[in-house]
């Protein structure tokens, strides 16, 4: 195999592996956030268990990607796609790191009874969940148009949060003994509004890969 074929090899070796640690994330969010609606446990202490793994791969992905700086002494284009396959990596663990953060508010409101039924939290993830899945589209195929339109949500998953957040502490005044519980819901509708940003960060590398040229979606 030509030396050139090899790096591409590796490449898209390091794109399969970001693809994977996608993946592992956005499904420790779901799960995350299905222990939260559900108020179960062992899913939430199973989200926070299964961190490590998702660790791991971050690890393995940044030590490919300096084994192939070290060795291939890469040319200019070759070394922005390893470096933002870097910086989405990091976006990625960062999303993992959430999907703890949400299931530990679960396990913060354990089995108290929800004040309330949780309706709009799960509209706002599930927007939240299209960018991140757009997001990854758009790295792995490289594809401006599908970063950009990932991107456009982060204003409506903003609006959601802050309309969320005043709404849930409006509720403290009325539902003291569930001051907690409220709370704790208003972190996980911050860990969501991050969701978002993340995902756009991840859109904006796209951008930077295909083009050379930094751009700021979250504007």
């Amino acid at each position: 195999m030509s030396t050139r074929a090899n790096f591409d090899n590796n490449l898209k070796e390091l794109k399969e592996m970001l693809l994977k640690m996608a993946h592992k994330s956005e499904l420790a969010i779901k799960e995350a956030m299905l222990a939260l609606l559900n108020q179960d446990m062992d899913k939430a202490k199973k989200v926070i268990n299964g961190d490590n793994e998702i660790d791991d791969l971050d690890y393995e992905i940044n030590n490919k990607a300096l084994l192939l700086i070290a060795r291939e002494s890469p040319v200019a284009t070759d070394l922005r796609k390893i470096s933002v396959a870097l910086k989405v990596s990091s976006e990625v663990e960062r999303l993992a790191d959430i999907a703890v953060n949400i299931a530990k508010s679960a396990l913060h409101i354990g089995n108290e009874e929800h004040f309330k039924e949780i309706i709009d939290i799960p509209k706002m993830m599930e927007k939240a969940l299209e960018m991140v899945s757009e997001s990854i589209t758009a790295y792995y195929s490289e594809d401006i148009e599908i970063a950009k339109k990932c991107a456009e949500k982060d204003d409506e998953v903003d609006k959601m949060f802050g309309d969320l957040v005043h709404e849930l502490l409006s509720c403290i005044p009325h539902n003291p003994n569930a001051t907690n519980q409220i709370i704790q819901l208003a972190f996980v509708c911050r860990y969501i509004e991050r969701i978002a940003d993340h995902s756009t960060n991840i859109a904006e590398n796209v951008i930077y890969l295909v083009t050379g040229k930094r751009m700021n979606l979250n504007a």
